[in-house]
């Protein structure tokens, strides 16, 4: 029941009706744009009542425009910030990598060999102290 033009049908005056409704109103949009194309159809008066929408239209652009510089500087900075993520985490594995080979037990041996330390050959010796040398001392 919502269209009840489709499920009726209509009757030739009204479908005479309608198609007189259609071509009046295409007359009236073809008077327009020939208005609005003369020299008479630009008036002082239609020039400072379209200066707000013009205004708005302007402002619109501009924060598109200001809209699209923002989105590149944030996609160029994305892109260097992931550049230089990338090189520190090289950066990092190799460091990681020098390190555990410096930590090995025989490297450290080898680099304190130059200033005179040796490995121990046999285990640590634990001293202990009685109650009578601690206060005696």
């Amino acid at each position: 029941m919502l269209n009840r033009y489709k499920n009726e049908g209509l009757s030739e005056e009204q479908q005479e009706a309608l198609q007189n409704d259609v071509e009046a109103k295409a007359d009236e949009s073809k008077d327009f744009l020939k208005s609005l194309l003369t020299p008479k159809g630009f008036s002082a008066a239609r020039a400072v009542a379209a200066v707000p929408f013009i205004g708005y239209l302007a402002l619109l652009a501009i924060i598109y425009i200001a809209n699209r510089h923002f989105a590149e500087d944030s996609v160029r900075e994305i892109d260097t910030l992931s550049k230089e993520v990338k090189y520190l985490s090289w950066e990092y594995k190799s460091l990681k990598a020098d390190l555990m080979l410096k930590s090995t037990q025989s490297e450290v041996a080898r680099k304190v060999d130059t200033i005179g330390l040796k490995a121990l050959v046999e285990p640590p010796k634990k001293i202990v102290l009685g109650q009578e040398d601690i206060v005696n001392k």
